[in-house]
């Protein structure tokens, strides 16, 4: 029995609605009748969780303007509301779940702890990369942080803020045959010219307007240089899709060889031979198969990279070279002007197939960090711990559920 427990996710931009929705299905699998609440995404609600209000599909990254601020601060008040009536019902929230995208939770957190509810954040704050005064706050609001990376968690406990590693949800399930057989037959529709290469631009608005004419432009230039070269650019969304076109016929027209596909990347993943991706989760997506990268994010103000000089911590900022702790892939952050500079890293890894398998082989060690690692198994453990419920309700029973576990990636 779950009794009075019941949790609220929160979570505002793609990869928190990946993030959440496998800790809300690993938690449905062990408490089918707990009540999980969310504002998120369409894949947190397939998981189970009851979608009060949907996010995330016009996220945006940095400072955000004042037309988003004042929907946040709208959306606060409506949050605020709804769980003073969850506690005024006798029902309170239990434990909140913060998934990612700091700045928008931490209103949020302020008022759940105003309720009395536990903070479990999902997806650690990147206090390690820049802006370390925020760690005041973040113990303030936090009574545990689940740390997808491996430095993390001693990086948060000397801070004293309680962490634990969980590893990567994007680890716990291998591609198996089967798996790997249908991403074949839906690549088999992609262009079949050689070098394949996957165009990454990311998901949010304004990362789209930034990154995807500099990819078009690159792209256009390997096809010069390697005439039979072709290309598939990863949309998250049909209205993304159908914005990218726009965007090119603005630019010359859409290339020859060049495809699209909406909400597809691992098949994308694996009929590519290089990715030329925008630093974020997805470049994780790209190493668990293995895949040579190319990692740049785009700024149009240089007034940006003296910003940045001044409050990053680390050297490096993509999360293939941060979690090996030394550059194993090319990193362009920031970048700003034209495509030459990712041109002249993809082509050294086109023409240098030792160079590019160095970079395959760095990846499978970085990679090695996260084997044994349950991450949504984990991650409900604590939540059902802060929720004051048995981390396994089927201990005694003669049959569970099934589970699955991985820690291999696809070679």
């Amino acid at each position: 029995m779950h009794g009075d427990a019941a949790i609220l996710f929160t979570a505002f931009e793609p990869s928190g609605d990946d993030h959440a929705s496998v800790v809300i299905a690993e938690l449905k699998r062990r408490y089918p009748s707990l009540p999980i609440f969310a504002w998120g995404g369409p894949k947190m609600e397939a998981a189970g969780a009851k979608i009060i209000e949907r996010t995330g599909d016009d996220a945006v990254m940095g400072m955000p303007g004042w037309k988003k601020i004042r929907e946040h601060q709208q959306m606060n008040r409506r949050i605020d509301d709804w769980v003073r009536e969850r506690k005024a019902s006798g029902i309170p929230i239990t434990v909140h779940v913060p998934t990612d995208s700091p700045a928008a939770n931490f209103p949020i957190c302020t008022i759940t702890k105003k309720y009395h509810a536990k903070v479990v954040h999902l997806v650690a704050p990147q206090i390690w990369a820049w802006g370390r005064w925020r760690i005041h706050k973040l113990r303030r609001l936090t009574d545990l942080v689940l740390c997808l990376l491996p430095f993390e968690k001693a990086f948060f406990e000397r801070r004293e803020v309680p962490a634990r590693f969980i590893g990567h949800m994007l680890f716990d399930q291998a591609f198996d045959a089967a798996t790997l057989a249908e991403l074949d037959a839906r690549a088999a529709s992609f262009p079949q010219g050689r070098p394949r290469i996957a165009i990454m631009p990311g998901s949010r608005p304004d990362e789209l307007r930034r990154h995807f004419p500099v990819l078009l432009d690159a792209f256009r230039e390997l096809r010069r240089r390697y005439p039979s070269c072709s290309g598939v650019v990863a949309a998250t969304r049909e209205p993304v899709a159908v914005n990218l076109r726009r965007v090119a016929s603005e630019r010359g027209g859409w290339p020859e060889g060049l495809a699209i596909a909406v909400k597809d990347t691992d098949a994308i993943v694996r009929w590519c031979d290089l990715a030329l991706v925008k630093s974020g989760t997805v470049t994780m997506q790209v190493a668990k198969q293995v895949r040579p990268m190319v990692i740049f994010y785009k700024k149009s103000n240089p007034i940006f990279f003296l910003l940045a000089r001044s409050v990053l911590a680390t050297k490096m900022f993509s999360l293939p070279n941060v979690i090996a702790g030394k550059r194993i892939v090319p990193e362009l952050v920031p970048h700003w002007g034209g495509p030459k500079r990712i041109v002249d890293e993809a082509v050294r890894i086109i023409d240098d197939a030792e160079h590019a398998e160095a970079q395959r082989a760095a990846i499978r060690e970085m990679l090695r960090k996260f084997d044994g690692m349950r991450t949504a198994s984990l991650a409900a453990d604590a939540i059902l711990e802060m929720a004051g419920l048995e981390k396994d309700p089927w201990a005694q029973a003669s049959q569970r559920p099934p589970s699955s576990r991985s820690t291999s990636p696809v070679m």
